[in-house]
């Protein structure tokens, strides 16, 4: 039988040191130079491991600087069954290492010869999971040494029926990311993310237009035909360049600068999105976030509070019309109690003792 769990507050118990492996899919550096999403987070994570005066290897991209110990590898582009074969060579001597827990952010089958061991072992998940590998794992996997991290409830409850899984939501480094409380009366909607149909560019190019506002977009139009003909027939017959502005893909300083002088940012996704970091980056800059029903976005959003939950496109103008209702402070302070890189490693501390006790 599965269970879900939410990690409390730190108990009394004592809290050790431990010796931890923790395993990265190599295509990017940890951290990453640009795009790189679970990288940020995993090396967010070794600083506040390290802090904490625990002993950290990393399993990652050969270019990569954790900060810790690392192991490089690689793969190739087209990940076939040579990749597979080196990376369990790599892993399984991992057992004979004398690590107190294997944590990967990548493919379940970068630790297949592990499920065996005694050893704790922990699965995160930033995508929807396969629900039949998981189940395949849990079954063969010694006992109590198998665990998963959801980055939200959205992914966790597709398998605790039958899995042991924790959410942790992703986190940002608050410090990265200046606060602004008060923006001019003319500043602009945003929109960050790929330009495709599932981010709902278009949904918001129809909302600023539809309530008179500013909007500035900014992502990269990926390369797959379908996405660039939804950039051609649908964004780009609408970007005037003062009302509707397309500025591209953005580095990390134009991304703080963009999202802490908007007067609100947009997730009008049409699929379910598992998290959306970007929602918890917009927060940190105390902007709050207009969204679509959809995935883990009720779970970052709370209605009238940080943001504003919308089921229709009606909906999402009449929010874009009240944003002046919600406080930026408390965008801010929401962003620090719940998506902060020290809440994350907490979270994930808590989990890796209570791991090493149970088994």
């Amino acid at each position: 039988m599965g269970a879900k769990h939410t990690l409390c507050q730190r108990t009394h118990q004592t809290v050790f040191k431990l010796k931890i492996a923790i395993i990265v899919n190599p295509l990017i550096p940890v951290p990453p130079e640009q795009y790189g999403g679970i990288e940020r987070i995993v090396f967010m994570l070794i600083q506040e491991l390290k802090k904490n005066g625990h002993d950290v290897t990393l399993y990652a991209n050969e270019h990569s600087q954790p900060g810790c110990k690392l192991v490089g590898y690689r793969e190739s582009a087209h990940y076939g069954i040579k990749d597979l074969v080196k990376i369990n060579r790599l892993t399984s001597k991992i057992a004979f290492q004398h690590f107190d827990i294997v944590h990967t952010f990548g493919r379940m089958s970068n630790i297949a010869l592990l499920m065996l061991s005694r050893i704790p072992k922990i699965v995160s998940y930033q995508l929807p999971p396969t629900i039949s590998q998981v189940k395949k794992a849990v079954s063969i996997a010694h006992k109590n040494s198998l665990r998963f991290i959801a980055c939200s409830n959205y992914i966790a409850n597709q398998i605790n029926t039958f899995a042991d899984v924790t959410t942790i939501y992703n986190g940002v480094d608050i410090n990265d990311y200046d606060f602004n409380a008060d923006v001019a009366p003319d500043a602009p909607l945003t929109f960050l993310g790929r330009i495709q149909h599932e981010k709902g560019t278009a949904i918001a190019i129809h909302a600023a237009k539809k309530t008179n506002q500013k909007l500035v977009i900014a992502g990269n139009v990926p390369n797959e035909p379908k996405h660039q003909q939804y950039f051609e027939e649908q964004v780009k017959p609408y970007i005037d360049g003062e009302q509707i502005k397309y500025i591209g893909p953005v580095n990390n300083r134009q991304k703080n600068q963009l999202l802490r002088n908007s007067k609100a940012f947009l997730m009008p996704v049409t699929w379910d999105e598992p998290f959306g970091i970007v929602m918890a980056e917009a927060l940190a800059c105390g902007t709050p976030v207009i969204g679509l029903r959809r995935g883990a976005v009720p779970e970052v959003v709370s209605h009238g509070i940080n943001g504003f939950v919308c089921d229709t496109k009606a909906d999402l103008t009449k929010a874009i019309s009240n944003i002046d209702s919600i406080n930026r402070i408390t965008c801010r302070q929401i962003a620090e109690q719940k998506f902060s890189a020290g809440v994350l490693a907490k979270q994930y501390e808590e989990l890796y003792q209570l791991a090493t006790r149970k088994n």
